[in-house]
Protein backbone atom coordinates (compact mmCIF):
# COMPACT_ATOMS: atom_id res chain seq x y z
CA UNK A 1 0.00 0.00 0.00
CA UNK A 2 1.72 3.49 -1.18
CA UNK A 3 1.87 5.80 1.45
CA UNK A 4 0.18 9.49 1.67
CA UNK A 5 1.84 12.11 0.14
CA UNK A 6 3.97 14.42 2.10
CA UNK A 7 2.60 18.14 2.69
CA UNK A 8 4.91 21.01 1.80
CA UNK A 9 5.04 21.60 5.97
CA UNK A 10 6.06 18.01 6.48
CA UNK A 11 8.75 18.71 3.06
CA UNK A 12 10.71 21.46 6.02
CA UNK A 13 12.74 20.49 7.92
CA UNK A 14 12.76 21.42 11.39
CA UNK A 15 15.08 23.88 12.69
CA UNK A 16 18.15 22.02 14.83
CA UNK A 17 16.13 18.38 14.24
CA UNK A 18 19.30 16.21 15.31
CA UNK A 19 19.66 18.26 18.08
CA UNK A 20 16.23 18.23 19.80
CA UNK A 21 16.11 14.65 18.95
CA UNK A 22 19.62 13.76 20.81
CA UNK A 23 18.34 15.67 23.91
CA UNK A 24 15.21 14.19 23.85
CA UNK A 25 16.81 10.67 23.86
CA UNK A 26 19.32 11.66 26.21
CA UNK A 27 16.38 12.66 28.64
CA UNK A 28 14.32 9.77 28.16
CA UNK A 29 16.90 7.32 29.38
CA UNK A 30 18.05 8.59 32.74
CA UNK A 31 14.94 7.61 34.76
CA UNK A 32 15.47 3.98 33.44
CA UNK A 33 19.30 4.40 33.90
CA UNK A 34 17.75 5.20 37.61
CA UNK A 35 15.28 2.89 38.09
CA UNK A 36 16.63 -0.55 36.64
CA UNK A 37 19.45 -0.71 39.14
CA UNK A 38 18.55 1.09 41.93
CA UNK A 39 14.53 0.79 42.13
CA UNK A 40 15.19 -2.46 43.85
CA UNK A 41 17.26 -1.09 46.70
CA UNK A 42 14.58 1.37 47.69
CA UNK A 43 12.00 -1.23 47.70
CA UNK A 44 14.19 -3.41 50.41
CA UNK A 45 14.53 0.28 52.20
CA UNK A 46 11.28 0.74 52.44
CA UNK A 47 10.60 -2.95 54.49
CA UNK A 48 9.51 -4.88 51.41
CA UNK A 49 10.46 -8.43 51.09
CA UNK A 50 11.83 -10.36 48.30
CA UNK A 51 8.57 -11.76 46.97
CA UNK A 52 6.50 -8.40 47.22
CA UNK A 53 9.88 -6.53 45.54
CA UNK A 54 9.51 -9.42 42.77
CA UNK A 55 5.22 -8.80 42.28
CA UNK A 56 6.23 -4.79 42.13
CA UNK A 57 8.98 -5.28 39.25
CA UNK A 58 6.95 -7.71 37.65
CA UNK A 59 3.47 -6.45 37.60
CA UNK A 60 4.05 -3.79 35.19
CA UNK A 61 5.91 -5.41 32.94
CA UNK A 62 2.89 -8.35 32.14
CA UNK A 63 1.02 -5.07 31.78
CA UNK A 64 3.18 -2.68 29.72
CA UNK A 65 3.09 -5.31 26.98
CA UNK A 66 -0.19 -4.64 26.34
CA UNK A 67 -0.61 -1.45 26.87
CA UNK A 68 2.69 0.45 25.05
CA UNK A 69 1.51 -1.28 21.49
CA UNK A 70 -2.33 0.12 22.31
CA UNK A 71 -0.36 3.72 23.20
CA UNK A 72 2.04 3.68 20.44
CA UNK A 73 -1.07 3.35 17.79
CA UNK A 74 -3.21 6.45 19.48
CA UNK A 75 -0.06 8.46 19.06
CA UNK A 76 0.15 7.29 15.24
CA UNK A 77 -3.48 8.68 14.99
CA UNK A 78 -2.69 11.72 16.38
CA UNK A 79 -2.06 15.42 14.53
CA UNK A 80 1.40 14.97 15.90
CA UNK A 81 3.27 12.26 17.66
CA UNK A 82 5.21 14.82 19.75
CA UNK A 83 2.18 15.69 21.37
CA UNK A 84 1.31 12.10 22.40
CA UNK A 85 4.77 12.13 23.96
CA UNK A 86 4.75 15.50 25.78
CA UNK A 87 1.23 14.12 27.34
CA UNK A 88 2.99 10.87 28.54
CA UNK A 89 6.25 12.23 30.02
CA UNK A 90 3.66 15.06 31.67
CA UNK A 91 1.77 11.91 33.42
CA UNK A 92 5.07 10.07 34.27
CA UNK A 93 5.89 13.08 36.16
CA UNK A 94 2.61 13.46 37.85
CA UNK A 95 3.04 9.66 38.27
CA UNK A 96 6.50 9.33 40.04
CA UNK A 97 5.47 11.49 42.69
CA UNK A 98 2.80 8.74 43.73
CA UNK A 99 6.49 7.20 44.94
CA UNK A 100 6.83 10.03 47.74
CA UNK A 101 3.48 8.87 49.46
CA UNK A 102 3.47 6.55 52.37
CA UNK A 103 4.95 3.93 50.53
CA UNK A 104 2.65 0.94 51.05
CA UNK A 105 2.55 -2.11 49.45
CA UNK A 106 -0.75 -1.88 47.84
CA UNK A 107 0.29 2.59 47.10
CA UNK A 108 4.15 1.11 45.66
CA UNK A 109 2.40 -1.64 43.23
CA UNK A 110 -0.67 0.75 41.90
CA UNK A 111 1.98 3.52 41.08
CA UNK A 112 4.09 1.51 39.19
CA UNK A 113 1.45 -0.34 37.59
CA UNK A 114 -0.05 3.07 36.37
CA UNK A 115 4.08 4.77 35.51
CA UNK A 116 4.24 1.74 33.62
CA UNK A 117 1.59 2.05 31.29
CA UNK A 118 2.48 5.51 30.77
CA UNK A 119 6.46 5.64 30.74
CA UNK A 120 7.40 2.07 28.38
CA UNK A 121 5.82 4.29 25.00
CA UNK A 122 8.13 6.90 25.32
CA UNK A 123 10.93 5.21 24.03
CA UNK A 124 8.79 3.84 20.48
CA UNK A 125 7.44 7.03 20.09
CA UNK A 126 10.77 8.79 20.21
CA UNK A 127 12.64 6.57 17.81
CA UNK A 128 9.10 7.02 15.38
CA UNK A 129 9.97 10.75 15.62
CA UNK A 130 13.89 9.93 14.46
CA UNK A 131 13.04 7.62 11.99
CA UNK A 132 10.45 9.85 10.18
CA UNK A 133 13.66 12.50 10.09
CA UNK A 134 15.65 9.28 8.84
CA UNK A 135 13.69 9.11 5.82
CA UNK A 136 12.23 12.67 5.25
CA UNK A 137 15.05 14.66 5.98
CA UNK A 138 18.11 11.86 5.79
CA UNK A 139 18.80 12.37 9.44
CA UNK A 140 21.39 10.33 10.67
CA UNK A 141 19.45 7.91 13.81
CA UNK A 142 22.93 6.63 15.60
CA UNK A 143 23.79 9.58 15.63
CA UNK A 144 21.12 10.67 17.68
CA UNK A 145 20.05 7.50 19.72
CA UNK A 146 23.88 7.24 21.13
CA UNK A 147 22.86 10.00 23.49
CA UNK A 148 20.48 7.83 25.09
CA UNK A 149 22.97 5.07 25.74
CA UNK A 150 25.25 7.65 27.28
CA UNK A 151 22.58 9.23 29.34
CA UNK A 152 21.85 5.69 30.72
CA UNK A 153 25.32 4.69 31.21
CA UNK A 154 25.89 8.00 32.92
CA UNK A 155 22.67 7.38 34.97
CA UNK A 156 23.89 4.34 36.17
CA UNK A 157 27.33 5.69 37.40
CA UNK A 158 26.06 9.24 38.90
CA UNK A 159 22.83 7.17 40.90
CA UNK A 160 25.50 4.88 42.89
CA UNK A 161 27.57 8.34 44.23
CA UNK A 162 24.60 10.08 44.65
CA UNK A 163 23.12 6.96 46.95
CA UNK A 164 26.69 6.91 48.69
CA UNK A 165 26.49 10.35 49.59
CA UNK A 166 22.09 10.22 50.49
CA UNK A 167 21.02 6.88 51.21
CA UNK A 168 18.43 4.92 48.92
CA UNK A 169 15.54 7.62 49.94
CA UNK A 170 17.56 9.31 47.06
CA UNK A 171 16.06 6.83 44.26
CA UNK A 172 12.36 8.30 43.57
CA UNK A 173 13.69 11.89 43.94
CA UNK A 174 16.25 10.90 41.01
CA UNK A 175 13.56 9.83 38.71
CA UNK A 176 11.21 12.61 39.35
CA UNK A 177 13.74 15.43 38.35
CA UNK A 178 14.52 12.80 35.75
CA UNK A 179 10.86 13.27 34.32
CA UNK A 180 10.77 16.93 34.96
CA UNK A 181 14.01 17.18 32.57
CA UNK A 182 12.75 15.10 30.17
CA UNK A 183 9.03 17.25 29.66
CA UNK A 184 11.06 19.93 29.64
CA UNK A 185 13.01 18.81 26.64
CA UNK A 186 9.65 17.22 25.20
CA UNK A 187 8.39 20.86 24.70
CA UNK A 188 10.38 21.39 22.08
CA UNK A 189 9.97 18.09 20.36
CA UNK A 190 10.24 18.46 16.32
CA UNK A 191 6.57 18.30 15.23
CA UNK A 192 6.65 16.59 11.84
CA UNK A 193 2.66 16.44 11.47
CA UNK A 194 0.76 13.23 10.63
CA UNK A 195 2.94 10.06 11.06
CA UNK A 196 2.71 8.14 7.59
CA UNK A 197 3.98 4.93 8.58
CA UNK A 198 3.51 2.97 11.60
CA UNK A 199 5.58 3.73 15.35
CA UNK A 200 7.69 0.66 16.71
CA UNK A 201 5.17 -1.77 18.22
CA UNK A 202 2.29 0.01 17.26
CA UNK A 203 -0.91 -2.54 17.44
CA UNK A 204 -2.27 -1.27 14.23
CA UNK A 205 1.10 -2.01 12.24
CA UNK A 206 1.53 -5.65 14.85
CA UNK A 207 -2.25 -6.74 13.96
CA UNK A 208 -2.17 -6.17 10.32
CA UNK A 209 1.24 -7.72 9.61
CA UNK A 210 1.22 -10.63 12.53
CA UNK A 211 -0.45 -13.48 10.22
CA UNK A 212 2.35 -13.44 7.66
CA UNK A 213 4.88 -13.59 10.28
CA UNK A 214 3.65 -16.31 12.03
CA UNK A 215 5.61 -19.03 10.67
CA UNK A 216 8.16 -21.87 12.25
CA UNK A 217 11.38 -20.11 12.09
CA UNK A 218 10.36 -16.39 13.37
CA UNK A 219 8.50 -18.02 16.13
CA UNK A 220 10.48 -20.44 17.47
CA UNK A 221 13.44 -17.49 17.03
CA UNK A 222 11.46 -14.58 18.69
CA UNK A 223 10.40 -16.60 21.68
CA UNK A 224 13.72 -17.87 22.17
CA UNK A 225 15.18 -14.52 22.18
CA UNK A 226 12.35 -13.84 24.84
CA UNK A 227 13.64 -16.90 26.84
CA UNK A 228 16.88 -16.16 27.10
CA UNK A 229 15.99 -12.48 27.48
CA UNK A 230 13.78 -13.74 30.61
CA UNK A 231 16.81 -15.44 32.33
CA UNK A 232 18.45 -11.84 33.22
CA UNK A 233 15.26 -11.40 35.37
CA UNK A 234 16.77 -12.45 38.33
CA UNK A 235 20.26 -10.26 37.69
CA UNK A 236 17.78 -7.60 37.03
CA UNK A 237 15.85 -7.82 39.90
CA UNK A 238 17.93 -8.91 42.79
CA UNK A 239 21.49 -8.38 41.77
CA UNK A 240 21.92 -4.75 43.25
CA UNK A 241 20.69 -6.02 46.74
CA UNK A 242 22.94 -8.88 46.63
CA UNK A 243 25.83 -6.77 46.25
CA UNK A 244 24.85 -4.43 48.33
CA UNK A 245 24.37 -7.52 51.09
CA UNK A 246 27.86 -8.66 51.07
CA UNK A 247 29.43 -5.06 51.89
CA UNK A 248 29.71 -3.43 48.38
CA UNK A 249 28.85 0.48 48.41
CA UNK A 250 26.38 1.94 45.97
CA UNK A 251 29.28 3.84 44.31
CA UNK A 252 30.71 0.34 43.09
CA UNK A 253 27.37 -1.10 42.43
CA UNK A 254 26.78 1.82 39.92
CA UNK A 255 30.34 1.14 38.61
CA UNK A 256 29.02 -2.33 38.11
CA UNK A 257 26.22 -1.72 36.48
CA UNK A 258 27.66 0.50 34.31
CA UNK A 259 30.71 -1.94 33.34
CA UNK A 260 27.81 -4.02 32.31
CA UNK A 261 26.63 -1.04 29.30
CA UNK A 262 30.43 -0.13 28.16
CA UNK A 263 31.02 -3.96 27.13
CA UNK A 264 27.47 -3.50 25.80
CA UNK A 265 28.59 -0.79 23.35
CA UNK A 266 32.13 -2.14 22.86
CA UNK A 267 30.50 -5.39 21.05
CA UNK A 268 28.24 -3.08 19.53
CA UNK A 269 31.35 -1.49 17.74
CA UNK A 270 33.21 -4.80 17.42
CA UNK A 271 30.25 -6.92 16.22
CA UNK A 272 30.44 -6.50 11.86
CA UNK A 273 34.26 -6.92 12.48
CA UNK A 274 34.11 -10.16 14.72
CA UNK A 275 30.96 -11.61 14.38
CA UNK A 276 29.71 -10.50 11.24
CA UNK A 277 30.18 -13.40 9.01
CA UNK A 278 28.39 -15.69 11.50
CA UNK A 279 24.92 -16.62 11.07
CA UNK A 280 22.04 -15.20 13.23
CA UNK A 281 21.50 -19.05 14.96
CA UNK A 282 25.16 -18.99 15.61
CA UNK A 283 25.23 -15.93 17.13
CA UNK A 284 22.06 -16.69 19.52
CA UNK A 285 23.69 -19.58 20.32
CA UNK A 286 26.92 -17.86 21.56
CA UNK A 287 24.96 -15.58 23.17
CA UNK A 288 23.09 -18.36 25.15
CA UNK A 289 26.14 -20.01 26.44
CA UNK A 290 27.38 -16.09 27.42
CA UNK A 291 24.10 -16.37 29.79
CA UNK A 292 24.56 -19.81 30.95
CA UNK A 293 28.54 -19.28 31.66
CA UNK A 294 27.43 -16.01 33.68
CA UNK A 295 24.68 -17.47 35.74
CA UNK A 296 27.23 -20.42 36.62
CA UNK A 297 29.68 -17.61 37.93
CA UNK A 298 27.96 -14.85 39.65
CA UNK A 299 27.28 -17.60 43.18
CA UNK A 300 31.32 -18.68 42.87
CA UNK A 301 32.63 -15.22 43.17
CA UNK A 302 32.39 -14.23 46.29
CA UNK A 303 32.77 -17.65 47.65
CA UNK A 304 35.85 -18.18 46.13
CA UNK A 305 37.00 -14.49 46.85
CA UNK A 306 37.37 -13.42 43.83
CA UNK A 307 36.21 -10.08 44.71
CA UNK A 308 34.85 -6.96 43.22
CA UNK A 309 37.45 -7.74 40.45
CA UNK A 310 35.44 -10.64 39.90
CA UNK A 311 31.96 -9.22 39.23
CA UNK A 312 33.49 -6.68 36.93
CA UNK A 313 35.23 -10.06 35.03
CA UNK A 314 31.35 -11.34 35.07
CA UNK A 315 29.68 -8.09 34.28
CA UNK A 316 32.10 -8.24 31.00
CA UNK A 317 29.79 -10.83 29.77
CA UNK A 318 26.99 -8.27 28.91
CA UNK A 319 28.66 -7.93 25.88
CA UNK A 320 28.08 -11.59 25.18
CA UNK A 321 24.40 -12.51 26.56
CA UNK A 322 22.84 -9.12 26.19
CA UNK A 323 24.38 -7.53 22.93
CA UNK A 324 24.25 -10.29 21.44
CA UNK A 325 20.99 -11.24 21.88
CA UNK A 326 19.78 -7.22 20.69
CA UNK A 327 22.15 -7.49 17.42
CA UNK A 328 21.13 -11.12 16.53
CA UNK A 329 17.38 -10.39 16.52
CA UNK A 330 17.50 -7.38 14.85
CA UNK A 331 19.73 -9.25 12.02
CA UNK A 332 17.04 -12.39 11.97
CA UNK A 333 14.21 -9.53 11.22
CA UNK A 334 16.67 -8.03 8.76
CA UNK A 335 17.32 -10.97 7.07
CA UNK A 336 14.09 -12.53 6.89
CA UNK A 337 11.40 -10.23 7.17
CA UNK A 338 10.01 -7.73 4.33
CA UNK A 339 11.03 -4.14 5.21
CA UNK A 340 7.11 -2.95 5.35
CA UNK A 341 6.25 -5.57 7.87
CA UNK A 342 10.00 -4.97 10.94
CA UNK A 343 7.98 -2.91 12.97
CA UNK A 344 5.29 -5.75 13.66
CA UNK A 345 7.89 -8.46 13.93
CA UNK A 346 10.25 -6.17 16.60
CA UNK A 347 6.43 -5.44 18.35
CA UNK A 348 5.85 -9.55 18.56
CA UNK A 349 9.98 -9.54 19.94
CA UNK A 350 8.91 -7.25 22.16
CA UNK A 351 5.80 -9.20 23.48
CA UNK A 352 7.79 -12.04 23.55
CA UNK A 353 10.89 -10.52 25.64
CA UNK A 354 8.13 -8.61 27.92
CA UNK A 355 5.87 -11.13 28.83
CA UNK A 356 8.98 -14.32 29.43
CA UNK A 357 11.19 -11.82 31.49
CA UNK A 358 7.56 -10.83 33.76
CA UNK A 359 7.09 -14.11 34.48
CA UNK A 360 11.11 -15.10 35.37
CA UNK A 361 10.83 -11.81 37.44
CA UNK A 362 7.85 -13.28 39.61
CA UNK A 363 9.59 -16.21 40.42
CA UNK A 364 13.28 -14.34 40.94
CA UNK A 365 11.80 -13.27 44.29
CA UNK A 366 10.86 -16.30 45.67
CA UNK A 367 13.96 -17.82 44.73
CA UNK A 368 16.05 -14.91 45.76
CA UNK A 369 14.24 -15.21 49.59
CA UNK A 370 14.99 -19.11 49.55
CA UNK A 371 18.65 -19.47 47.78
CA UNK A 372 19.80 -15.83 47.89
CA UNK A 373 22.72 -15.89 45.38
CA UNK A 374 22.21 -19.00 44.43
CA UNK A 375 19.42 -18.32 42.93
CA UNK A 376 20.97 -17.78 39.66
CA UNK A 377 21.49 -21.29 39.14
CA UNK A 378 18.17 -21.40 38.56
CA UNK A 379 18.91 -19.12 35.19
CA UNK A 380 20.67 -22.11 33.50
CA UNK A 381 17.52 -24.29 32.54
CA UNK A 382 16.13 -21.19 31.10
CA UNK A 383 18.77 -20.01 29.43
CA UNK A 384 19.04 -23.56 27.89
CA UNK A 385 15.24 -24.03 26.87
CA UNK A 386 15.60 -20.46 25.04
CA UNK A 387 18.83 -22.40 23.42
CA UNK A 388 16.50 -25.49 22.53
CA UNK A 389 14.40 -23.15 21.36
CA UNK A 390 16.69 -21.41 18.54
CA UNK A 391 18.25 -24.97 17.54
CA UNK A 392 14.40 -25.68 16.46
CA UNK A 393 14.62 -22.43 14.79
CA UNK A 394 17.76 -23.61 13.07
CA UNK A 395 15.41 -26.40 11.68
CA UNK A 396 12.92 -24.60 9.79
CA UNK A 397 15.12 -21.75 8.57
CA UNK A 398 14.69 -20.22 5.58
CA UNK A 399 16.27 -21.26 2.22
CA UNK A 400 16.67 -17.35 1.60
CA UNK A 401 17.55 -14.09 2.62
CA UNK A 402 15.41 -10.99 2.38
CA UNK A 403 18.43 -8.33 2.83
CA UNK A 404 20.97 -8.11 4.84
Amino acid sequence: MSLPPLSPEQLVKPRHFELRMSLIFFTLFVPLGTHLPYFPLWLQAKGFHAGEIAVILAAPMFLRVVTTPLLTALADRAKDRANVYIALVAASLILAAGYFLPPTYAMVLAVSLALAVVWTPHSPIADSLALSGVRRFGSNYASMRKWGSISYLCANLAGGFILSATSAEAVPVIIFLAFAAALAVGLIAPRLGRPRRASPLSASDIQQSAPKLLNAYFLYFSIGVGVITASHAFLYGFVSIYWKSIGISDSVVGLLWGWGVVAEICMFLAFTRVFGSFSVVSIMVIAGIGSIVRWIAFPLIWPLGLGVAGFFAVQTLHAISVALVLIGLQKMIGETVAEERTGAAQGIAYFSNGFFTAVVTLLSGPLYDRFGVDGFLAMIPIALIGLALIGLAARSAPQRRIGG
